[in-house]
């Protein structure tokens, strides 16, 4: 071989061996990101998950790709938009309760993380908390378990609501709130007026049901159907001036009078932090399902004062946070 023949091919080689590598760079990991409700009201969600994949290591759009699906309050799509994550070979499947239901019905190999207000074994999605066994695991954050203890707080702002009303949505946590707060009401002598709602028209007729039966007060049940309408909710309230106590933080940073719960931003980060590890290898088996123990009590003075009421000392020395 004539040396200037070589030194062509040698020149060539070396142009053509870094497009060999990168040929052969695996693909970054594909995260699938599902919702049964709306992804436009789940911004501040999205950025806790992307807060915990980052201290996981992960950055979005630089290691790893985060494929997003909603359902748009039609848990029937589930299914279909299921399939379409797992078609695109989706390493791991993040859902809130109802998107982990759909996923864990679909397959028994890729790993899925949820975040639920509910209680995962009972919803059959782990086998224990310690243990979950299979491929789920994820984060749970207390909702239906404190419905009578927003039940106690409401009734210490409003003494005098005789009836008090309550809006509940299509989410597996509505269940179990409910039949506590039902009991809760009988035992203190209170009636509740308790309503289900499934779409934007429904939560509207249930307000004028409300005034028209003469609610002194409303609790906003827990789960993400209310919680993706929560802009509508705080709004009816308002226009019906009804005192309203609510789960998430969310909702009095929209308007909303007062909030008890724990953080669903948090329970997200570490959805995130969970994500990351599992696609370091972890199996989701082996982790233990994350229970959030801190609550936080919410009051918005400026809705309080719209509405006319005097907040009790009591209540305001309990808040964690007051918004004026």
């Amino acid at each position: 071989m004539r040396r200037r023949e070589f030194i062509r091919l040698l020149g060539s080689g070396v142009i053509a061996w870094p497009l060999v590598a990168r040929a052969q760079q695996p693909a970054m990991p594909i995260i699938g990101f599902l919702r049964s409700t709306s992804l436009a009201d789940a911004t501040h969600l999205v950025t806790g998950f992307r807060n915990g994949l980052e201290e996981a290591g992960f950055v979005e759009g630089q290691n790893v790709v985060v494929e997003y699906r909603s359902a748009n309050d039609q848990p029937e799509r589930l299914p279909v938009l299921v399939a379409d994550l797992i078609g695109r070979q989706a390493a791991v499947i993040v859902g809130n309760t109802n998107a982990a239901l759909a996923a864990k019905a679909a397959t028994k190999t890729v790993p899925i993380v949820f975040t639920t207000g509910t209680n995962p074994v009972r919803d059959g999605l782990v086998a224990s908390l310690n243990r979950p066994g299979g491929n789920v695991t994820g984060v749970t954050f207390l909702t239906s378990e404190l419905g009578t203890k927003r039940l106690d707080l409401v009734r210490e702002l409003v003494p005098t609501a005789s009836t008090i009303a309550m809006l509940v949505g299509p989410d597996p946590e509505a269940v179990a709130e409910r039949q506590a707060v039902q009991a809760a009401a009988q035992a203190i002598s209170r009636q509740l007026i308790v309503l289900d709602v499934n779409s934007e028209q429904e939560i509207d007729t249930a307000f004028a049901t409300f005034a028209q039966r003469g609610a002194g007060a409303l609790l906003c049940g827990a789960g993400a159907f209310l919680n993706s309408h929560r802009d509508r909710v705080v709004a009816l309230a308002a226009r019906y001036a009804l005192p309203t106590i609510y789960v998430l933080r969310e909702f009095v940073s929209a308007g909303g009078l007062m909030s008890y719960g724990t953080s669903i931003v948090e329970a997200y980060r570490q959805a995130g932090i969970y994500t990351g590890r599992i696609l370091k290898g972890e199996r989701p088996a082996d982790l233990p399902v994350v229970q959030s123990t801190k609550f936080s009590l919410l009051i918005n003075l400026k809705t309080a004062k719209a509405l006319g009421l005097e907040i009790p000392a009591k209540l305001l020395a309990l808040a964690d946070e007051v918004i004026e």
